[in-house]
């Protein structure tokens, strides 16, 4: 059985075989998701994702995780310098990040809200965006078997809850929460 899990807490204490960075598409990590993994992890994670990038929106590159529990930090191109992001750059960056996923082989990958902090993107929006693509990816393939959205903050807790709840998964794809 595969696992859409819900948390509310910090990405970089999850013991899960990758973390998604909500990155912009030349991949320095400055302040929220970004900078807590560079903080937590070190800024190796940083280096190595500079020397891959630029990349193009919507795409991820992979990297070590430094000192985090993660072995892989996958930096999903969210935004671009201008730090906006729309629907269709959370859709395109949560299906790559789901992609590298299954090709690292991981089993279980955490993702934060992409595109809700610095991109100011609505948390409810991107909930029902990056549920969409999660499920859709889960039924495809064999991995990731648990797919973890770990939330900062009570709001987009229940933002990305009532999501979750109002949906009927298909066979073999449950939720908790």
């Amino acid at each position: 059985m595969k696992v859409v899990e819900l948390v509310q807490g910090d990405i970089t204490e999850l013991a899960v075989d990758a973390i998604v960075n909500a990155a912009n598409n030349h991949l320095w990590m400055g302040g929220g998701v970004a900078g807590a993994i560079k903080r937590r992890g070190g800024a190796e994670i940083e280096r190595e994702a500079v020397s891959k990038g630029p990349i193009p929106v919507g795409s991820a590159v992979a990297t070590g995780a430094g000192r985090l529990q993660a072995r892989y930090v996958i930096h999903a191109a969210v935004m671009g310098q201008d730090l906006a992001t729309d629907a269709e750059k959370i859709r395109q960056a949560t299906r790559s990040a789901l992609a590298l996923s299954t090709e690292l082989g991981a089993k279980s990958v955490a993702f934060p809200a992409l595109g809700t902090g610095v991109g100011g993107f609505p948390l409810a929006q991107a909930a029902a965006i990056m549920l969409d693509e999660i499920i859709s990816h889960l039924q495809e393939h064999a991995t990731p078997e648990r797919v973890v959205l770990c939330l900062f903050g009570e709001q987009a807790y229940s933002a990305f809850a009532a999501e979750l709840k109002q949906r009927t998964l298909p066979e073999g794809i449950s939720a908790k929460l």
